[in-house]
Formats: structure tokens, sequence, C-alpha cells
């Protein structure tokens, strides 16, 4: 099976004051829930949770991207803070279930559908 990963910016804050105030960042914890969530649902590891220092969207926190070989990859911005892990693993969930990573909006958790969205083809198809 291809390897799916879910990128987290780790640096993603909602507001400039939690950065001047070196407060753990929004992404930081969103990735501190993702991964407790993943592990209380014992969920399989068939894709990967990664964090990583900044998606550069800083205008638009929390991001977080979803990407595998030969299909779409899903860069979702605006998260927010309440409700999103357990969407964004239920997409992921949806995302490695689909043969070409192809996930209708109206399939998209309720809680994602209010956030931003870029679809990027896959390459090499």
């Amino acid at each position: 099976m291809s390897k799916h990963t879910l990128f987290v910016c780790q640096s993603c804050h909602h507001s400039s004051e939690e950065r001047s105030n070196d407060q753990t960042a929004d992404g930081a914890c969103l990735l501190e829930q993702l991964n407790t969530l993943r592990a209380e649902q014992l969920q399989p590891e068939d894709f990967e949770i990664q964090p990583v220092g900044c998606l550069w969207t800083c205008d638009r926190p929390c991001a977080v991207a979803f990407s595998a070989p030969h299909k779409p990859t899903y860069l979702l911005t605006t998260l927010p803070m309440d409700e999103t892990a357990p969407a964004l693993l239920e997409f992921s969930k949806r995302y490695l279930d689909s043969n070409t990573g192809d996930i209708p909006w109206k399939q998209f958790p309720e809680a994602l559908q209010s956030v931003s969205i870029a679809k990027i083809p896959a390459v090499g198809r």
C-alpha cells in the first residue's frame, strides 16, 4: 500500500499575540490532539502523522495537508481548534480508502466544510 501522510504545521498560531507570548503553538496542540485521539481509537497506522515546521499559511492558521503517491494533495487551512482532530482522522480514513484520493466536498466531515481547502492534482497522472 502507498504511504499516506497527514502533515501538520506545528508552528501555526491563531493570533499574533500568542506568537509573542511564547505559548504552545496551536499547531503543536493540534498535533498532540491527533496523536492522542488516534492512539485512543486504536486506528490503523496505514497513514503517518508527520509534524512539519511550517506550511507557509501563516495568515490562515491552523494548516494541515494530506498527501499520498498518485493521489491529489489536500491543503486545509483556517482549521478551528474545536472538533478538528476527530474530523481530520475521519477525513484521513476516507482519503486512505479512496483509490483515487478524490473526496467529494459533500463527504467532508461537517467540521471541515467551512475551512479553506486547496486540492492539488497528483503528479504523474
